[in-house]
């Protein structure tokens, strides 16, 4: 016969012979061939029956399994790779139907050869395990064969590792390898890693951490090798990761299956070291392993990792409990997977519990000073030029340079960045992780607020006002002070001022009211002052050009009115409104509001937003009530990207509901009559739900009103364009009030009930102060324009109170003074709307 004669194409005729005859002519050709011809036929015949299953070959297949052929690695490697992985040949759907036939051959390769790929045996038996075969009478002696083998001692490669400790699955393993060679080749480093390896789920056993201990002891430099490897995940970027499940695609993250389990051992091994580094580097794995994409998102790069390193913090005690507590409260403003925030929750409370100390109070004892001293202020000299780091009121991190005069300069000199390059980088970082700390602080203080709580004078003034970080948001804050328990509730407010005895609380009058060693601290809020009382305190903080880390004096409250007393348990004050769903959900992610999205991937019609609103810090956890909030928002538009994300949602109910201490956390929540609701509780609620109406509303956009065939919703962007003021646009009108006088066009504006009214050469004009639109007199015609936020109110140089430039303040500031002004405009899209009309 005139053909091929290779071996693969007499297998493939001797096959197809016994298929049509049943002739045995494949298993003559098999026992003419030699070892490694057999290896070879097996190959061959073990690729057709992926691609394309045959009873005849399956046989054929069954008993070269049976045959005790010199495997190499390589060639046991080839045979589980065909069945799993990125270059797999076969469907989930025919591996479960041949698993047997193609299995045995695989695994009979790999017990006799000199090594094999544990990862993807590991993952094919708990596939067959977990799903296909585990009541299968046929698959049970196979079982025990994968269980033996997975037990069998691994060999170790010339660089001092098993092939499966730090694999290439991913680029985690292979950079980790290539970073530290000789750490990794170190007397016992091995049996650790490979004991590592066994942590499969969150924590990690008694027995297992007792055996990591030993283990760890008797390896050379263990904690620098569990330093340095957990450094590489935090510093690890996403990329694609092959996955092993049989019916998984490669997807984005940090580490595949089986260094996920290694940094799993690695995380409690940390825990059991007696170590400063340990805690802080934790939090740090949990941020990198917790946040998305790009450090953002809900989605996490690796969720086993992020709820293990949680779970690790939450069992700190003693002196490194104060730095789980901090890296846990860093971990809380990136991370904003549920899952890992309810195990968040739990590992505050374990470690709180342990140390006798609320959260906040604990949390508050572990803020680093990042070496600056009692002024706020770090100085390094380079050279002939002094570095100095520093935080300022009002909770603000700079990095400024003095010169050999002393002169102060905003940025690094030529020189500096030329000779101490390498000096300035750990400078730059220390600046990019002060700014984090005390946005983190801003954020922590603010809680304070909204919960009441209070401090002795001590814990006050060593942890608040007199820590170089804290203390920098602390100062410009106004606080109130009880001097002892037999003043009842007669507090004092003032802002901090330092005396030669410690600190005072400096009034609008002059007067100081010191803080002695009895006393009790807490933040002043609007809501339990008087009228007579804010005012005051307002128009001292604008003459003074003070300005606060968040709204504090200028804070918008929310009494309970007589419509939400009669409904009883809801509030409908912000419902009907229309919202721009993408941009209503940032801002409710950003202020700890949780929930599945609107649309075709999530709760689709309605969904429900939850926060757990602050309760006081100095209450134990096992006292009082837990208050949580329900806003209810409902799909309006699916938008036309074919995306299957909202566009629009509208707003419904907010209900405030409670959970007694007493009964844990996992007791019930119940919905409270809003009567019963503390004011702090429900104005702090309802301020949220303001701010997404505010911001986030259609009728807040001037350019809704001109999408021309595709606008929607004209009446309700009508009414909430011009229509009454909330509570933050009547705030706004306050302040206008006092700013209007100081600038250069107060003879041509005022104000009115809802409008800035503005005088210029052309025309008159009335801006919304809820919404910032303009109409234009006689006739009431809209006017367009589209502020620059980036330089809004930055001609004045006029001091606002509570905003940056950019916020909707400045927006109307700046558009009063064009419009003051309007002959000098020359925009033509803005002077063919002035001439309409006319």
């Amino acid at each position: 016969m005139v053909g091929s004669t290779s071996l693969e194409s007499r297998l493939d005729e001797a096959a197809a012979a016994d298929a049509a005859a049943d002739g045995g002519r494949i298993g003559t050709l098999l026992q003419s061939l030699d070892d490694a011809g057999r290896r070879a036929a097996a190959l061959h015949l073990h690729r057709r029956m992926c691609t394309e299953p045959r009873r005849v070959v399956g046989r054929a297949l069954a008993a070269l399994a049976e045959q005790e052929l010199a495997w190499t690695t390589a060639e046991s490697d080839l045979l589980l790779a065909r069945l799993l992985g990125r270059d797999s040949l076969v469907s989930p759907y025919e591996l479960e139907q041949e698993f047997i036939t193609l299995m045995s051959l695989a695994l009979s390769a790999a017990e006799r050869a000199e090594d094999f790929d544990r990862p993807r045996l590991r993952a094919l038996h708990l596939a067959a395990d977990g799903a296909w075969l585990s009541h299968s009478n046929e698959y049970a002696p196979l079982k025990r064969r994968v269980t033996a083998l997975l037990a069998r001692e691994p060999r170790i490669g010339p660089d001092g590792l098993p092939r499966h400790v730090l694999d290439g699955l991913d680029d985690y393993g292979p950079a980790m390898r290539a970073a530290h060679p000789e750490l990794l080749a170190g007397r016992g480093t091995a049996a650790f890693l490979a004991h590592c390896l066994q942590v499969g789920q969150v924590r990690a056993t008694k027995a297992w951490r007792g055996r990591a201990a030993e283990l760890l002891a008797e390896t050379e430099a263990g904690a620098e090798l569990v330093r340095r490897l957990l450094e590489g995940i935090a510093a690890q970027p996403e990329h694609h990761i092959s996955d092993l499940s049989p019916w998984g695609m490669n997807w984005f993250g940090i580490a595949a299956d089986t260094n996920t389990c290694l940094v799993r051992g690695l995380l409690w091994a940390a825990r059991d070291l007696d170590t400063d580094w340990a805690a802080p580097l934790i939090g740090e794995v949990a941020i990198n392993a917790g946040t998305g994409m790009g450090g953002s998102g809900g989605s996490c790069r690796s969720q086993p990792l992020t709820t293990t390193a949680v779970a690790v913090l939450g069992e700190f005690d003693g002196p490194h409990g104060e730095q789980a507590i901090q890296a846990l409260a860093r971990v809380r403003t990136k991370v904003r997977n549920r899952t890992v925030l309810k195990g968040l929750a739990k590992a505050v409370e374990a470690v709180s519990a342990r140390a006798g100390l609320t959260p906040s109070m604990l949390r508050e004892r572990g803020v680093p000073d990042h070496g600056l001293d009692a002024r706020g202020m770090r100085e390094e000299p380079l050279g002939a030029y002094t570095a100095v780091l520093s935080a300022a009121a009002p909770g603000v991190a700079g990095l400024s340079f003095l010169g050999p005069r002393g002169k102060a300069l905003k940025s690094a000199p030529k020189a500096v960045r030329e000779e101490h390059a390498e000096a300035l980088k750990p400078l730059r970082r220390a600046l990019k992780e002060l700014r984090t700390l005390l946005a983190g602080e801003r954020a922590r203080l603010e809680e304070h607020l909204a919960a009441g709580t209070t401090w002795a004078a001590a814990d006050w003034q060593r942890y608040g006002i007199d820590h170089p970080i804290t203390g920098s948001v602390a100062r410009a804050l106004l606080w109130e002070v009880r001097a002892d328990a037999e003043d009842g509730e007669r507090w004092t407010a003032g802002l901090p001022e330092r005396t030669g005895g410690g600190w005072a609380l400096a009034g609008p009058d002059g007067t100081a009211t010191p803080v002695g060693p009895g006393a009790r601290v807490r933040l002043w809020h609007p809501l339990r002052a008087g009228a007579d009382e804010v005012a005051e305190w307002r128009e001292e903080l604008t003459a003074r050009e003070v300005r606060q880390p968040f709204k504090q004096v200028f804070r918008e409250v929310y009494p309970l009115t007589p419509a939400e007393a009669t409904t009883g348990t809801y509030s409908n004050r912000f419902a009907g409104h229309v919202l721009r769903y993408g941009q209503a959900r940032s801002l409710m992610t950003e202020r700890g509001w949780t929930g599945n999205h609107l649309g075709h991937f999530g709760d689709n019609y309605a969904a429900e937003m939850l926060k757990e609103l602050p309760r006081p810090g100095e209450l134990p956890l096992s006292e009082g009530v837990f208050w949580r909030a329900r806003f209810f928002v409902e799909l309006v538009d699916a938008g036309t990207r074919g995306d299957g994300v909202a566009e629009l949602c509208s707003t419904d109910q907010v209900r405030i509901e409670r959970r007694a201490a007493s009964a844990g956390p996992r007791g019930a929540w119940d919905t409270a009559p809003l009567t019963d609701v503390p004011a702090l509780v429900l104005s702090e609620a309802l301020r949220d739900v303001d701010l997404f109406t505010g911001v986030a509303s259609i009728g807040a956009h001037p350019d809704w009103r001109d999408r021309g065939a595709d606008r929607a919703y004209g009446t309700y962007w009508q009414t909430y364009a011009f229509g009454e003021l909330t509570e933050s646009a009547k705030l706004r009108k306050e302040a206008l009030a006092r700013l209007l006088p100081r600038t250069r066009v107060a003879d041509r504006i005022e104000l009115t009930d809802r409008f800035l009214r503005v005088r210029g050469d052309r025309r008159t004009y009335r801006i919304h102060l809820g919404s910032g639109n303009i109409l234009m007199e006689p006739d009431d015609s809209y006017l367009c324009i589209v502020a620059d936020r980036g330089t809004a109110a930055r001609g004045d140089r006029l001091f606002l109170p509570f905003e940056e430039d950019g916020g909707l303040l400045s927006v109307i500031l700046s558009k009063a003074f064009l419009l003051a002004d309007d002959a000098k405009i020359t925009d033509p899209t803005i002077t063919a709307q002035l001439r309409r009309g006319l």
